[in-house]
């Protein structure tokens, strides 16, 4: 594991765009993610895509583009460093599997998230997307990712239970309308009172 030795937030961000600790796993290290200390609103989710990897963009894809709309933000507001930090569970692309992308290495979450975490002292609300950033940060006994989405009143507004919102989950939203119809409108209403925004036209 790499010794952590930044004393701010920026020196942190440096040391950790030039990890290099799981080289000999994956095609190419290419840590992604965005953080300012003043941000009050995180994101957490899987690990960047090959579209993420190429461009070292977080979310600046068509799964990206579900998440903003899920959000009520533009484009702008979504990479405003100051409002919003993304710290996924995997920094880096890691790899194709049988059926898609490889999990989020494990070598990254334990070996810098609190490191990060310290630097952010006013997060208001984090989104938790997908089962891996649940069960690390909020595990449960919960049979599957579903049941947790479903109670996320239990968790609102200090996290935001969702799920992926990439086009292969296209399926799972026709299967649980519930979920735009009740748990994305709340979640654009703490959005965007967090964020200090305006309300939605």
């Amino acid at each position: 594991m790499t010794h952590i030795l930044a004393t701010d937030l920026e020196t942190l961000l440096t040391q950790v765009r030039n990890c290099q600790i799981c080289k000999d796993s994956i095609p190419q290290p290419n840590p992604v993610l965005r953080a300012n200390s003043a941000a009050s609103l995180l994101i957490i989710g899987q690990a960047p895509g090959t579209k993420v990897h190429a461009s070292g963009i977080p979310w600046n894809d068509a799964s990206g583009q579900r998440l903003r709309k899920w959000m009520g933000v533009t484009d702008d507001q979504f990479y405003d460093e100051t409002l919003v930090a993304i710290m996924p569970m995997g920094f880096c692309y890691p790899g194709k599997g049988k059926s898609g992308d490889l999990p989020p290495r494990p070598e990254c979450a334990p070996q810098w998230h609190s490191a990060i975490l310290e630097g952010l002292p006013n997060i208001k609300s984090t989104l938790l997307i997908g089962l891996y950033a649940q069960n690390y940060y909020q595990p449960s006994a919960y049979k599957n990712l579903t049941e947790r989405v479903r109670d996320w009143r239990k968790f609102a507004p200090a996290y935001f239970m969702l799920p992926h919102p990439s086009p292969r989950n296209q399926l799972w939203l026709r299967r649980n309308p519930w979920f735009e119809q009740e748990s994305v409108p709340q979640l654009r209403k703490t959005v965007r009172t967090i964020l200090h925004l305006p309300p939605a036209v």
